[in-house]
């Protein structure tokens, strides 16, 4: 494949290395120092575009990656508001998008598991949700994309929560997502029930970013000739 990188930082830097080691090759990169590089002619030559960005400007990346039939992978959230826009365009274009808020192999294994067990808990009255996630110093979204998708599945699978919060002092119904940030940690999320009795977690601690950038150069290689929108769970059938 001919990748296409729009952001290139520590993640667009490790997709470009195991991208090299699958046999693609990397032939644009768009960052911020050459944004007008963000135009149909500069991708002509490319297979697909992988988007590492940041929330305000994902829309605009995944629109015109649609508008302009490039398959698309991205890993940006804070985008999925606007997500019938998104569905409406590629269904107008026949185009291809993947989307995760997380694209290790083992945090969809972690999905897969807490929405079971959301549901399992959601029968055991007298626990309290609490959602955990650490991340390094530099990651500008709290919660991540990560922590808010698990916290989403508890609550679609669990009647007694209605949502989240960041706040320690959540109501009755709510449970909170506490962020923390420390200097050279890839990723931490867990999910812990605790009552009077006993406490249950579900724990992902990525210690590279490896999983990260193999799980989306693999999700760019299940992409190419598809059609339609798709995510992990598709490539990985669960």
């Amino acid at each position: 494949m001919k990748i296409a990188l729009i952001g290139y930082g520590k993640m667009g830097r490790e997709i470009e290395q195991i991208a090299s080691e699958r046999g693609h090759s990397v032939n644009l990169i768009v960052d911020v120092n050459n944004l007008d590089d963000l135009c149909p002619e500069k991708f002509a030559n490319t297979d697909i575009a992988l988007e590492f960005t940041t929330p305000h400007s994902a829309l605009q990346n995944i629109l015109f990656c649609l508008e302009n039939n490039i398959p698309l992978v991205t890993g940006t959230t804070g985008w999925k508001d606007h997500f019938p826009e998104v569905e409406k365009k590629c269904r107008e274009k026949n185009g291809s998008l993947f989307y995760s808020s997380n694209f290790s192999p083992g945090v969809n294994v972690i999905f897969a598991v807490n929405e079971y067990l959301a549901k399992l808990m959601n029968k055991l009255p007298g626990y309290d949700i609490k959602i955990t996630e650490t991340h390094h110093t530099n990651k500008l979204d709290a919660p991540s994309g990560t922590a808010i998708s698990l916290a989403e599945q508890i609550i679609q699978n669990n009647p007694s929560v209605k949502n989240w919060s960041l706040d320690e002092n959540s109501q009755k119904d709510n449970f909170q997502i506490e962020a923390i940030r420390e200097k050279d940690v890839i990723g931490i999320h867990e999910i812990k029930y605790e009552s009077v009795i006993d406490y249950i977690t579900l724990k992902h601690h990525a210690k590279t970013r490896r999983g990260l950038a193999e799980g989306t150069v693999l999700a760019a290689e299940y992409l190419l000739n598809r059609k339609g929108i798709f995510t992990m769970r598709d490539m990985l059938g669960i």
